[in-house]
């Protein structure tokens, strides 16, 4: 996107075509809070200041299948450092739906683990609720030690609903791999995030 009209008029489509603010703000990187502002502002013209986010569009790598792999091989190596330092071990990679789901599936093939898929929240309601849930049509948590993957940390609500449900089933979430963290996290609820590029804002 190049600018702040062109991520409003994507947001408007999205919208258009049946997705909700979650989805929307999957598919662009940004925060809810921040689709909520761009909806608005497309509709009404509405001068309110803009939230303090960042609209990340990793398109380059995600359109080549050369190019992912070894985005997922670098994520898979920092890892596998973490587990090493950390002397712990993982038998369980869980992508969570739609954009950590490559990535997760070549680092579980890299490492020889399981693999699983986690679908996040959509609506403000659903994310209320926290009911995200893991796909029965992949491997299950219980259990296991996890990796969790996905593509950009925006608030890191998904991936906390993520943790909390991994705990909730016995098992152990050991590390967090994403390209970009816009939170600049050492850790989400004290498992350690590993990313290709840590934002910090200066203002």
């Amino acid at each position: 996107m190049k600018n702040i009209e062109e991520l409003i008029q994507k947001a408007a489509e999205l919208q258009a075509n049946g997705l909700v603010t979650g989805q929307i703000a999957n598919e662009l990187n940004v925060s809810r809070d921040t689709v909520t502002w761009l909806l608005m502002r497309g509709k009404r013209g509405a001068e309110a200041p803009a939230p303090k986010d960042i609209s990340v569009n990793w398109s380059a790598i995600g359109k080549n299948s050369f190019r992912l792999r070894y985005i997922s091989q670098a994520l898979c190596d920092m890892v596998l450092e973490s587990l090493d330092e950390n002397d712990q071990m993982a038998d369980m990679v869980v992508g969570i739906g739609l954009s950590g789901v490559p990535m997760a599936t070549m680092i579980a093939e890299e490492l020889g683990a399981d693999f699983s898929i986690f679908h996040g929240y959509d609506s403000q309601k659903e994310r209320n609720k926290n009911t995200g849930i893991f796909s029965r049509n992949f491997g299950h948590v219980e259990g296991k030690n996890c990796i969790i993957v996905d593509d950009v940390v925006s608030s890191g609500s998904t991936i906390t609903d993520v943790i909390e449900q991994i705990k909730k089933s016995g098992s152990n979430p050991v590390a967090i791999a994403v390209i970009i963290d816009k939170k600049n996290s050492e850790t989400i609820s004290g498992v350690p995030v590993n990313s290709l590029i840590k934002l910090a804002r200066v203002d």
